[in-house]
């Protein structure tokens, strides 16, 4: 695929919106970490309209992206394009041991820390009820093992993670890919997120809110897209299914990992499970009919095997389009022969 390229009124007022020494502190802000216009003026020492100002000027001209999320906007540097090619070499270039950034640094250190502990405290008060759901099914580091040995160890662009959730599987991923995005609808769970990802250093990878029925990103941009213990809760599965597939890339695949069916009916009062499970034929259909071919169903079932206990079940399907070497045309790999 050719790269796309700027024209030289783009290129100018990309540099023009970066060249402002509030603007580039902002920049190398975002860089390493997606921030709102609160936590901007804590860092930088300034007011509000100030600073909604200069981040309006530098998305305008597509250098930052904003992502509502609940009644708050938080923004990051644009990931993908021209433009985020052309901002990443200014901060190539950019010496960011002087004081000033240094003291940036230090001060979005205690924004991250503060971050963290609200996220530790919601995190603790929720975790007695994820650990009683975590002894009905095999051991997370089993599911994950699993995960990992089927997806393998090719390295791939983009990774995208539907209900992210405390953003395990950004983790998991974050040696494979050049950019993950995970997306969940709850705050809450994406500040656990976001504390996670810092506290284990991935600077490749960013969460945002979104409804996994009608997701915040560009079809056709991921590689491998997840939706891990997910579609239990959905009133509307396939529907979910159909949105994941259009966000693959051709060649892309599809990871699912859910509960195979089963009767434990307090998960619905309990801990709003909409489904009890999921057959192989049913998850097979919904992948077919939104044109993926089914490659790996395995079953992970629990330990000792009862009745009240749950198995996991983990499908990878694959997106048959592939594109053709040099050139921007897609076909279907069943066309191609």
């Amino acid at each position: 695929m050719r790269e796309t390229k700027l024209t030289s009124d783009m290129v100018l007022a990309g540099l023009k919106a970066a060249g402002e020494n509030t603007r580039l502190r902002i920049l190398a802000l975002l860089e390493e970490h997606d921030l709102t216009v609160k936590d901007f003026t804590t860092v930088l020492g300034q007011s509000q309209p100030r600073i909604s100002r200069h981040l309006k000027l530098l998305a305008e001209a597509r250098l930052i992206q904003r992502f509502p999320e609940g009644a708050w906007v938080y923004y990051r540097l644009t990931d993908n394009g021209a433009q985020a090619r052309l901002i990443r070499s200014v901060l190539n270039l950019l010496d960011t041991s002087a004081p000033e950034y240094q003291r940036d640094r230090e001060r979005l250190d205690i924004v991250k820390r503060e971050q963290a502990r609200q996220a530790a405290a919601y995190f603790a008060t929720n975790a007695p009820e994820w650990d009683r759901l975590r002894t009905l099914h095999v051991a997370e580091g089993e599911v994950e093992q699993a995960i990992a040995r089927i997806v393998g160890d090719d390295p791939f662009d983009g990774f995208l993670d539907l209900g992210t959730g405390t953003g395990r599987l950004l983790e998991l991923f974050s040696a494979q890919f050049e950019r993950g995005v995970g997306v969940d609808l709850s705050s809450q769970m994406l500040s656990i997120a976001r504390a996670n990802l810092n506290k284990a250093g991935i600077r490749n990878a960013q969460v945002r809110q979104g409804d996994i029925y009608s997701l915040p990103v560009s079809p056709g941009t991921f590689d491998v897209v997840a939706i891990h213990q997910v579609l239990h809760f959905l009133d509307d599965p396939s529907r979910a299914v159909a949105e994941a597939a259009r966000a693959l890339r051709p060649g892309g695949r599809l990871l699912v990992v859910d509960f195979a069916p089963h009767d434990l009916e307090f998960l619905r009062e309990e801990h709003a499970h909409r489904r009890l499970g999921f057959d192989h034929a049913q998850v097979d259909k919904w992948l077919t009919s939104v044109g993926l071919v089914t490659e790996t169903v395995e079953d992970l079932p629990p330990p000792d095997d009862g009745n009240d206990h749950l198995t996991v079940t983990i499908w990878m399907a694959r997106d048959p389009r592939m594109v053709v070497a040099n050139d921007d045309v897609t076909l279907d790999e069943r066309e191609a022969v």
